[in-house]
This record gives structure tokens, C-alpha cells and sequence, in this order.
């Protein structure tokens, strides 16, 4: 099985993210000027999760009017999602889980994607199926940063996109770690500044959101850390 990661544009582009904004748009002609506010602010990588109706929209307006993003489907669950996302124009996917008929669906799409995981075994699994980099998710539930230092001793291959109820503050502990390539969050981008269109505050958390991430990867952790 191909790695689901290997195809390089926008692999490096997830990558290099550092900070991930994953937002859920309840307006799609909110959708290009948030896109805006965040590329703005130095946060190119984009997940539009899709639990509203406005959400395949929103993601093929940022797609058609905002180059400079990446933008991608996140709360992807089965075979309809990612056909949907694609159809979309979404450049990558990434899910809260991974069943098998659903990471089979993220391989044949033919995108980067993250496919979730909360347990050393789901871990396993994935690289079992050739992909080393994933989500992990509930993070903060899930066991937080002692989770992927712990799981990082045996499964040392393993890169994660550590998301779920991280924050401003707890962002640049994640990124410290050798085995976490990223993190997503919606601190950036608060519900209450797009519904109000306060897209300027928008940019400057997102701002600082990528400082932060240029910061804690400049004193991240060996590999033997911890």
C-alpha cells in the first residue's frame, strides 16, 4: 500500500505547517475572507471541518479565491466524505478515527491525509499499512503530550498532528516534541470573530499562532528527549 503521505507538494506543505487551523464555517461567504485573515497571519494550511452544511462550499470558494491556502477536509468519516471533499477541492483530508473501509478511501484518493488515532495498537495499525503520519485525537482527552512520549519509545516512526482541545498556551509543548509535526486548533479563528467578521483579529492570533510554532520548533526537543 502507498503511503498516503508521500505525495510532495502539499505533504510538505503539512509538514511545515507547524500550526494547523481547523475551523468549522457556518456561512460559506465567510468562508474566503477567514481563508484571507489566516494566510494573512502566516497560516497557510487550512482544515475545514465538515459538520455544517456550508462546509463543501466553503472549501471550494477558498480553493477557487485563495491560492495562497491549502485547504482541506477534516471530520472526513467514510468513503462519502472523502468523495464529497474531493469533488470539493479539498487538498488533503483528515479524520477523528480510522476504520479500515475508511482508510482505504483516504489511500485511493490520492491526497495526503490523517487519519486519526487514539491507542498504541490504531498506531500500529496504520504504519502496518504503510502510513507513518497521522492525527492524533482527542489529544488533551486522549493523554496530552506524556501520551506521544510514551508512545514515541516504541513506536518511534510514527509523526503526529496532535489535535483536540489544544490551545494557545499548550500549542508549543506539542511542537517541542520530536514525533509531532504539527497541531490544529480553532483558537486562531474563534466562532464569535467570524461571526462578527473581525477578520483583522482573526490575523493577529493567528500571528502570533505562527510565531509560536517557529519558536517551540527552534527548541524542540531531540529525539531522545524525555
Amino acid at each position: 500500500m502507498d503511503d498516503v503521505t508521500s505525495r510532495p507538494a502539499d505533504d510538505h506543505a503539512l509538514l511545515a505547517a507547524g500550526v494547523i487551523p481547523v475551523v468549522t464555517v457556518d456561512t460559506a461567504s465567510d468562508a474566503v475572507p477567514l481563508a484571507r485573515a489566516l494566510v494573512a497571519g502566516g497560516l497557510p494550511v487550512i482544515e475545514v471541518t465538515l459538520r455544517t452544511t456550508a462546509a463543501r462550499e466553503a472549501i471550494t470558494r477558498i480553493a477557487a479565491e485563495v491560492p495562497e491556502a491549502v485547504v482541506g477536509a477534516g471530520t472526513v468519516r467514510g468513503a462519502a466524505d472523502v468523495t464529497a471533499a474531493v469533488a470539493a477541492g479539498a487538498r488533503f483530508l483528515v479524520g477523528p478515527g480510522s476504520t479500515p473501509s475508511m482508510l482505504g478511501a483516504l489511500l485511493d484518493s490520492g491526497l495526503p491525509a490523517l487519519p486519526g488515532v487514539a491507542t498504541p495498537s490504531e498506531v500500529m495499525a496504520l504504519l502496518e499499512a504503510g502510513v507513518s503520519r497521522m492525527k492524533f485525537f482527542p489529544a488533551e482527552a486522549g493523554g496530552g503530550t506524556a501520551w506521544l512520549r510514551a508512545v514515541g519509545g516504541p513506536l518511534p516512526e510514527a509523526r503526529f498532528c496532535a489535535t483536540g482541545g489544544i490551545s494557545a498556551t499548550s500549542a508549543a509543548d506539542y511542537l517541542r516534541l520530536p514525533n509531532v509535526t504539527a497541531v490544529g486548533g480553532g483558537w486562531m479563528a474563534p466562532r464569535d470573530a467570524v461571526a462578527a467578521g473581525d477578520w483583522g483579529r482573526i490575523t493577529d492570533l493567528s500571528r502570533t499562532a505562527a510565531e509560536t510554532a517557529r519558536a517551540a520548533t527552534a527548541t524542540a526537543d531531540s529525539p531522545g528527549a524525555g
